[in-house]
């Protein structure tokens, strides 16, 4: 035969316990969480087991039987938790322990009858299909979350696993692999077999790439945010600004009045809550396609898409009012501050920011000198009388 299905298994189970060790160092370093270790303990399991598996007819049954395909068993299971850790769920261990038990119970019944060795092939096939199935569906929805292309990539990885299980279960079922000597049966089974050590070997660097992209948009997300409101920095700013467009775009330029008498009254910790509050509230009036940037101290700006003039007020309007609400029911300030909001708009196909900026600082110093709590919109001959 042109494939050794027993070298196969041998190949393969050296390939897990490799990987797996990677993964507990990587686990190890500190620098990614806990998901490493229950993916390098499923490797180790899984390779483990797949040895046991091999030295089937020259150690005891129990062990090439019951041990190596518990252990298989336990390490498909043990990947599919890694993925939801990664995901950021909850993984009770107890639960892991209590599903381990009842899913190897089968597989002891089994080998009750050493000879039923298409009913095992078909189980375990079922069981590792299932986990890859559950595996896809928890990786889709990282990348829903994410936008992650390794995700997209890691996802996909587990399709044709999933189908080589499904097929390998309906040859067990059908008999045609299986019977007293299973590394000499089908070749089909032995490509299968090859074939998934590429797909093994694939993932475990496919989910360190996820790892490091999931850390590099964290690290984007940190240096274009300011850490207080979550609103987008001058940089984050800057990166999203639509330059081209053919639909009119509104500036508004938005400062807290009285925030430094706030600060010195009530300290920078009320000062923070009011900052976190101010952005809060902005976000429940835009629209996801709007921005919001915190330009420096108690100054921020809103980049408004689509909108008209009117609009730009009118959405000005409503963020003032919804902030003086909002601060009414905070209890014991000395001082309530209120929002000066200047607003700018263009409709040009090319927009000149800095000229749009410059219009709506002029609308704001013009409704702060018209005595603060107000929205002012820039026009030019009443802001150069």
């Amino acid at each position: 035969m042109l494939l050794d299905l027993r070298t196969i298994y041998v190949v393969s189970a050296m390939t897990c316990l490799v990987l797996g060790c990677a993964h507990l160092a990587a686990y190890n370093t500190g620098r990614f969480g806990r998901w490493p270790a229950w993916w390098g303990a499923s490797n180790l399991l899984v390779g483990m087991g797949t040895v046991l598996v091999s030295l089937r007819g020259f150690v005891p049954s129990f062990f090439s039987l019951d041990v190596g395909n518990v252990a298989t068993i336990a390490g498909y299971l043990l990947m599919f938790f890694a993925v939801r850790i990664f995901a950021g769920r909850s993984v009770d261990g107890r639960r892991c322990g209590l599903v381990l038990a009842c899913i190897s119970l089968p597989v002891l019944i089994f080998t009750i009858d050493p000879t039923a060795v298409s009913a095992r092939i078909f189980y375990v096939s079922v069981v590792c299909c299932l986990c890859d199935l559950a595996i896809l569906r928890e990786t889709i929805g990282i990348y829903r979350r994410e936008k992650s292309f390794a995700a997209w990539l890691f996802a996909w990885l587990y399709v044709p696993t999933a189908v080589m299980f499904f097929i390998r279960s309906l040859l067990a079922a059908t008999g045609v692999i299986g019977g007293p000597d299973v590394f000499g049966s089908s070749p089909v089974h032995s490509w299968m077999a090859t074939t998934a050590v590429v797909f093994i070997a694939l993932r475990s660097m496919v989910v360190v790439l996820m790892a490091a992209e999931r850390s590099t948009n964290e690290l984007m997300e940190l240096a274009h945010h300011d850490p207080l409101t979550g609103a987008l920095n001058r940089c984050g700013l800057a990166q999203r600004l639509p330059l081209q467009t053919s639909l009119p775009v509104a500036v508004l330029a938005i400062d807290i009045d009285h925030f430094k008498q706030l600060n010195d009254l009530h300290g920078h910790v009320v000062g923070d809550d009011v900052l976190k509050l101010f952005a809060g509230v902005v976000r429940n009036v835009l629209r996801p396609v709007d921005l919001l940037s915190r330009q420096g101290g108690d100054e921020f700006l809103a980049v408004l898409k689509d909108v008209s003039a009117e609009g730009a007020v009118a959405t000005a309007e409503i963020i003032r009012s919804a902030f003086s609400v909002a601060v009414s029911r905070v209890p014991e300030l000395a001082v309530s501050p209120t929002l000066s909001i200047g607003v700018a708009t263009s409709a040009q196909p090319t927009i000149d920011f800095e000229q749009l900026l410059r219009e709506a600082d002029e609308a704001l110093y013009f409704s702060k000198r018209q005595g603060r709590n107000r929205v002012e919109a820039f026009v030019a001959q009443e802001h150069a009388a």
